[in-house]
């Protein structure tokens, strides 16, 4: 059976399912990706994010474990200037807030 499915450019193109990933490499249905999980695995560890469709809608990404890491420190950080200062590792340093009091500089306009 075949199945229609978008393209980057917004066009339908039309693709045999198969036992492998699309053209696109990086794609797999669901029974296939059951049947050759260590590919999967191994192609996201080395190649980057396999995504596993079902019925030919999105499902899930697998991603490396170092890529995962990444994109939830990234979810972490902290929302607003107030809460980035909390955060900062050189909270509770102390420092030399006094202004200098010698007098300013003439300046000729």
């Amino acid at each position: 059976m075949d199945k229609s499915r978008k393209n980057l450019s917004g066009s339908t193109t039309t693709t045999t399912p198969t036992t492998s990933p699309d053209a696109a490499g990086d794609s797999w249905q669901i029974q296939s990706a059951k049947a050759r999980f260590s590919e999967v695995f191994r192609r996201a560890r080395n190649e980057g994010p396999q995504r596993i469709t079902r019925q030919g809608k999105d499902g899930v990404v697998m991603v490396a474990e170092e890529q995962y890491d990444r994109l939830v420190s990234k979810s972490r950080q902290p929302k607003n200037i107030v809460d980035f200062f909390r955060q900062s590792p050189l909270m509770g340093l102390e420092l030399d807030l006094t202004r200098d009091g010698s007098p300013a500089r003439d300046v000729d306009l």
